[in-house]
Formats: structure tokens, sequence, C-alpha cells
């Protein structure tokens, strides 16, 4: 029988980080010595009071910034090899239609196109869901047997499938552990979070 694994998108297989950055500079968001970490850049504009100017912003790197973006390092391998591991992926992102602010561009059409500039995410399913609780129900109704995101607060949803293991994806170690899920800080750990 083969695995599922849903996978979130966003700063999940698509790193945004350098993007966050190049883009806020230009903008004259952050200093130019500032930090390159999306979360960093967040505090930091909503500390400045400015949480349009980050609305606004999250609205232009996930709609034509995504083309700057990079699948996280093993991402390719992972999926690659998932026919010869007998794992089926599947993506199942929360990820509204439009930004909330400044222009409307299509969220959902710009992660497709993302995706599909990548061949090896050529057979994976992709469904983006435009409210949390929607991203919830497709994860049961899909079947996963495990799902990986990078927001701890998907994972403690009360709503969660209850049979589905969690794991959070956390690059950076920002999160600390949890008995409820497993930490992945890298996609060339997959193996290893498969046999625990």
């Amino acid at each position: 029988m083969r695995l599922k694994i849903g996978i979130d998108f966003d700063n999940t297989l698509a790193c945004y980080d350098d993007v966050f950055y190049r883009i806020a500079c230009e903008k004259n968001l952050i200093p130019a010595d500032f930090s390159n970490c999306k979360t960093h850049i967040r505090d930091y504009l909503r500390s400045q009071k400015q949480e349009e100017a980050w609305t606004t912003l999250q609205g232009t790197v996930y709609g034509p910034g995504m083309g700057l973006a990079q699948p996280f390092s093993g991402v390719e391998k992972f999926f690659t090899a998932c026919f010869s591991l007998d794992i089926t992926p599947v993506i199942i992102s929360h990820r509204t239609r439009h930004p909330y602010l400044g222009p409307r561009y299509d969220l959902h059409e710009a992660a497709r196109q993302w995706l599909n500039s990548y061949p090896f995410f050529k057979d994976c399913e992709a469904f983006f869901e435009t409210t949390l609780q929607a991203k919830l129900e497709r994860i049961q109704k899909e079947h996963c047997d495990v799902f990986i995101d990078d927001l701890p607060e998907l994972l403690q949803e009360p709503s969660f499938p209850s049979t589905v293991k969690r794991v959070l994806f956390d690059p950076k170690s920002l999160y600390p552990c949890n008995p409820t899920w497993l930490i992945l800080t890298s996609w060339h750990q997959m193996p290893s979070i498969l046999k625990s």
C-alpha cells in the first residue's frame, strides 16, 4: 500500500527568504543589512506599525515574485524518489486567490506556474484552498498518512485529522520540540522521518 504524504506549499516547498528580503529592500521597507529571514522581516514591519506594508509585500511575493522563489534544498531529490519509495505526494495549501491588499494578482495561478516550471512536480496533484478549514478538510479527504507544514498553528488545530502523522518543517529551528509532531529541519532528512 502506497504511503500518501500531504505537503504544504508556501515556506515548506517554496523558499521565499531571499525573495522577501529582495523585494522589501527594493521598496525601502527594511535596512539593507537586515536579516533575510521572512519571519524577522514580518516581525520588524509589525514592530514599525507597518502591517499594511507587510500584507502588500506578501501579495507581491506570492504573485509576481513567485518566479524568484526556489525549492528548498532536497525537495527535488525527494519528489524524484517518491515513485521508487512507493510514496504518493500531494500538495495542499491555504492560499487566498487574490491578495488582501494591493493589485489583484491571481495567487493560485502564480503558484501553479511555479510548480509547472519544475519537472519533478509534474505528476503531483496540488490543491490551493482559500480557507484554513478547507485545507484541513482536504487533508482528511485525500486520506493523507502524513502531513508536513511549516506552521505549528495548523498542526495544533483541533480539527486536524487525528489519524495523520504530523511533521513540522522548521529549517531555521524557530520552534520548541513538541510531542505532538516530528520535526523536519531539512528535506534531506525525509528518509529518517518516514522510519520514525
